[in-house]
């Protein structure tokens, strides 16, 4: 994981959690750039967000899948 950031999210393409619906509260959205993959909280879109290398993101797919 990289450190936290409140960069330029406007840069970046986010695309809302499937499990976000209009009827309930928002949660999370990502981002993909080519070497990261960008979280942030859907309800604090100028808030804080997490990088995740490609790897460290594939890893916890993999292990959220499994669980």
């Amino acid at each position: 994981m990289t450190n936290p950031s409140t960069g330029n999210s406007s840069v970046l393409k986010w695309f809302k959690s499937s499990y976000s619906t209009n009827e309930g509260p928002e949660c999370v959205e990502v981002a993909f750039a080519p070497r990261s993959i960008h979280v942030r909280d859907s309800k604090h879109v100028e808030g804080p967000q997490l990088a995740f290398g490609t790897h460290q993101w594939a890893a916890f797919v993999s292990y959220a899948t499994d669980h």
